[in-house]
């Protein structure tokens, strides 16, 4: 296992040190046991685990824009975030999710990794997080992957970034029509559309896609939307850009 994910780091044009890929199997060895009471992944055979979960993780570092105060929404049992911390130990790193038993088993894992500083972990809707002070517009990247189309997740996710920030969105084969349905509501919410970053997952024929957006404009006070609003209404319906 950890020649795999050492080499296949390497494919993706990564060098991992032997802590680092010793740090993730210490994160498989939690996740499995933990999953055995907390509903965290599908995936557990270990192969699965370093291609799906660890490499897929490690792509977003290609695009060169995880960088600073970085912020996974919807983090789930972690993935991008956590094997983003572990890879560039330098960034400040949160953690948002709505389960609070998640984030229990991430504090666990992060402490087993040793990966205590520079990283909080938070419990909170991010439609709730997002309007809050604390956290709107004070983050250099926003990272989110498989939580929601991506309509929804720009509307969740650009008001956290600060004007010049990224948002990166794993995605999967439907990233170009997601990316054309969400156009104008990117651009309401601040957002330009860089393109679409696309890599082959090691070991495996995977294609995936990450969309990057760059936070150019202030987000309208009035977004995030709360409850079903965000989904009942596109935003380019209810807002019209002055």
């Amino acid at each position: 296992m950890k020649e795999k994910i050492k080499n296949g780091a390497s494919k993706l044009g990564l060098c991992l040190s032997d802590e680092q890929a010793e740090a993730l199997i210490k994160y498989y060895d939690i996740l499995i046991e933990r999953n055995k009471h907390v509903n965290l992944t599908r995936i557990t055979e270990p192969d699965e685990v370093v291609t799906k979960h660890f490499l897929d993780s490690i792509t977003p570092v290609l695009t060169g824009y995880v960088q600073g105060n970085v912020i996974d929404v919807g983090t789930g049992a972690g993935f991008p975030g956590l094997v983003l911390k572990c890879i560039k130990p330098e960034i400040s790193l949160t953690l948002l999710d709505s389960l609070n038993k998640r984030i229990n088993f991430l504090r666990d894992a992060a402490n087993e990794m040793n990966i205590t500083d520079g990283i909080s972990f938070m419990h909170s809707r991010a439609e709730d997080a997002a309007l809050s002070p604390e956290h709107r517009q004070q983050y250099d990247t926003v990272v989110s992957r498989a939580v929601a189309n991506m309509r929804q997740l720009s509307e969740w996710c650009l008001p956290f970034l600060k004007i010049g920030g990224y948002f990166l969105a794993l995605k999967g084969p439907l990233a170009d029509d997601e990316l054309n349905d969400s156009e104008k509501a990117i651009k309401i919410l601040g957002g330009e559309i860089m393109g679409i970053f696309e890599t082959t997952i090691p070991f495996t024929d995977l294609s995936h896609k990450i969309i990057v957006v760059k936070k150019v404009r202030h987000t309208p006070k009035q977004f995030p939307r709360k409850g079903k609003k965000a989904t009942e209404a596109p935003i380019e319906n209810i807002y019209k850009m002055r």
